[in-house]
């Protein structure tokens, strides 16, 4: 089986290294493309990467293309993608906001899978929702499920609203999280910690909470009735967020990525 990745960036790069790691491929059978003369020049010294500029020269020889690049740069990749792709093939998209259907109408296929990673990918801890066109196999389907597992942890989702609401919560999630972290650090700087000392406590928190919480089937509120007693310190600041409805702001968050998922599918709607 042969991969190619459409996209050298950020993910596409953390995908086309995990996937080459790993023990589904030959050497030399995952592949990557980018546009930049640069950034072939750097791929091509990575000793597990196959790296070309020209569509033409790897496009055909794949089984399976994984698209990694912005979602406004998706309706000239397909133009320029369509005359080269050949029954069979199966096209994984991590475009946000594209649809299944566009990029069936844009390529002239009907395998598509589309996925919504996140951030954490870079660090093999990534979380990867995705959903697929009913023409692809269940053999395939379970393929691409383990090359997204490559970066972390997947999950199948029955539709494409659901891949728009995951991008509420997993994909654009670690930035919630980096907020809050950025908040605590601030308080602590506020407080008179040192910026390594502020950073190491809030780290080491997050790191330890994290931990705690994937350790038993305790919830959340659980948790917190561990460490909040009544009239504590704890319970002093849960009682504070609790007053200025953190809650449902945190929940109003969710909804607004939710909400600019699904209007970014009508954007990209290129029919």
């Amino acid at each position: 089986m042969k991969v190619l990745v459409i996209g050298g960036g950020n993910m596409g790069f953390t995908y086309a290294e995990a996937i080459a790691k790993s023990t589904f491929l030959k050497a030399k059978d995952l592949m990557i493309l980018d546009k930049s003369a640069e950034r072939v020049a750097e791929l091509k010294k990575h000793p597990l990467l196959d790296a070309y500029a020209d569509l033409k020269e790897c496009l055909p020889k794949a089984d399976v293309i994984l698209i990694a690049v912005k979602p406004n740069h998706a309706q000239g990749l397909m133009a320029e993608m369509k005359s080269l792709v050949k029954k069979g093939q199966v096209f994984v998209s991590i475009m946000a906001g594209v649809t299944i259907q566009v990029i069936q109408k844009g390529l002239g296929v009907t395998k598509v899978v589309r996925a919504m990673p996140n951030l954490p990918a870079q660090v093999g801890l990534g979380m990867t929702s995705f959903t697929a066109a009913e023409h692809v196999s269940r053999l395939e389907l379970s393929m691409i499920e383990q090359l997204l597992d490559t970066t972390g942890r997947s999950i199948y989702l029955d539709t494409e609203k659901d891949i728009d609401a995951s991008t509420g919560i997993s994909g654009s999630g670690p930035a919630y999280i980096f907020y809050f972290m950025q908040s605590m650090l601030e308080a602590a700087l506020n407080m008179g910690f040192s910026a390594r000392e502020a950073r190491t406590l809030v780290h080491q928190t997050f790191a330890g909470a994290v931990e705690l919480f994937g350790s038993s089937d305790l919830d959340p509120n659980a948790w917190m009735a561990k460490v909040a007693s009544k009239g504590g310190t704890t319970r002093a600041a849960l009682d504070s967020m609790e007053d200025n409805n953190v809650k449902e702001m945190i929940k109003e968050a969710a909804y607004a990525a939710f909400n600019r998922a699904v209007e970014l599918g009508k954007e990209f709607d290129y029919a």
